[in-house]
C-alpha cells in the first residue's frame, strides 16, 4: 500500500534528524563550506521552507514565528543574470537564535504541518500546489537535498566536530568493477515532462522538449579515485588549457590541487571519509568526490566530456 502524506513527512524529517545526530555538541555554528551558512541555518531552513508554503502560503496562516520564517527563507540565491552561478548567502545575522529556540520553532512548525493535511486538500480546485499533494512533494524533495546538502558539509567537517552513530554500518573496503564503455544507439530523448504527467515537478522540468541525440560511447561506471590520481599526478590542477575560464577563476580562489577530501600525511596520499582518513590506495574504486569544474578538467585530460542532459 502507498505510504501516505504523514508517513512520507514523517520519515523525511527522521532521516533529517539522523543526520544531524552525527554532529558533536558545539557543531551546530560551524561552517565548513565558505558559499554554505552554518550547520544551525538547516535546522530552521528546512521547516521554514514547509512553513512558507504550505501553512502560510497556501493556507494563509498566522506565523508562529515571523523572524524565523524570514532569516531561515534562503541560503545559496542564482545569480540574476546567470542562474547557473550562485552568490553568496544575503542577510547574514551578526549571531545565530539559540539551537534549542530553532528546535523549538522546527517541531512547532513539523506539528502544524500535520495538521495542515486535510486542509490543503480542501484547496485543491483554486491552488495548483494543493492538488495531489504537490506541495507536499515539494517539501520532501526539498528535505531530501538538503540531507544531501548536510553531509557533504559533514565531510569537510573536522572529526572532533563529530561523533560516529552507532547504527551506521562499517565501511566497506574492497574492488569494484572494472572500468568499461557501452554503446548507446541514436534515439529521441524525452526532457521534462506535462504538468499533468505527475504530481510534482520542478519548474525547470515543465514543459516537455524532444531531443535527438546521435548514437555515443560512455563510461558504464563513474570515475574512481584511481583514475583520478593520474589526472592529478599529470599535474591536472595546473593546466590551464584543461579547464574553462569561469572554472579557471573557481580554481584559484579555492587554491586546490586535489580533491577537497583528499589530503596526505608523511607524504602519503589519504582519503577524508566522513569519520576516519584511509589510505588513498585502498578507495582506489570509490566513485571520486569533485565539482562541476574538476569533473569537466577531466573529462578534457581524457580527451572526452562529461554528458550533456540529453
Amino acid at each position: 500500500m502507498a505510504e501516505t502524506v504523514v508517513e512520507r513527512l514523517t520519515g523525511a524529517w527522521a532521516r533529517t534528524d539522523k543526520i544531524f545526530e552525527i554532529l558533536a555538541p558545539g557543531a551546530f555554528l560551524a561552517q565548513p563550506i565558505a558559499l554554505r551558512h552554518p550547520f544551525i541555518f538547516y535546522v530552521g531552513h528546512l521547516p521554514a521552507f514547509a512553513w512558507n508554503h504550505i501553512c502560510g502560503g497556501i493556507l494563509g496562516l498566522p506565523s508562529l514565528n515571523a523572524g524565523f520564517d524570514e532569516l531561515f527563507s534562503r541560503g545559496i540565491d542564482p545569480d540574476v543574470d546567470d542562474p547557473t552561478r550562485c552568490h553568496a548567502h544575503p542577510d547574514v545575522p551578526d549571531s545565530w537564535p539559540s539551537l534549542a529556540t530553532v528546535l523549538a520553532y522546527r517541531d512547532r512548525v513539523r506539528a502544524a504541518v500535520l495538521e495542515a493535511v486535510e486542509a490543503v486538500a480542501e484547496r485543491a480546485g483554486t491552488h495548483l500546489m494543493a492538488r495531489d499533494e504537490r506541495v507536499f512533494t515539494m517539501i520532501i524533495e526539498h528535505e531530501l537535498m538538503h540531507q544531501e546538502t548536510l553531509l557533504y558539509m559533514m565531510q569537510q567537517l573536522p572529526y572532533d566536530q563529530k561523533v560516529r552513530p552507532p547504527w551506521l554500518p562499517g565501511i566497506q573496503l574492497g574492488r569494484g568493477r572494472p572500468p568499461a564503455t557501452v554503446d548507446v544507439p541514436a534515439g529521441t530523448a524525452t526532457l521534462g515532462c506535462e504538468l499533468a504527467d505527475l504530481p510534482f515537478g520542478w519548474d525547470n522540468e515543465f514543459p516537455s522538449v524532444q531531443v535527438f541525440v546521435p548514437g555515443f560511447r560512455v563510461d558504464e561506471t563513474p570515475v574512481t579515485n584511481g583514475q583520478f590520481l593520474a589526472f592529478v599526478n599529470d599535474g591536472g590542477y595546473r593546466r590551464p588549457e584543461l579547464w574553462d575560464e569561469d572554472d579557471r577563476e573557481w580554481l584559484r580562489a579555492e587554491q586546490l590541487s586535489g580533491p577537497p577530501v583528499w589530503t596526505e600525511k608523511d607524504g602519503r596520499p589519504l582519503y577524508r571519509g566522513l569519520f576516519a582518513l584511509l589510505p588513498l590506495d585502498r578507495v582506489a574504486d570509490w566513485p571520486v568526490y569533485v565539482s562541476l569544474a574538476e569533473a569537466r578538467a577531466y573529462a578534457r585530460w581524457q580527451g572526452k566530456r562529461l554528458l550533456s542532459e540529453a
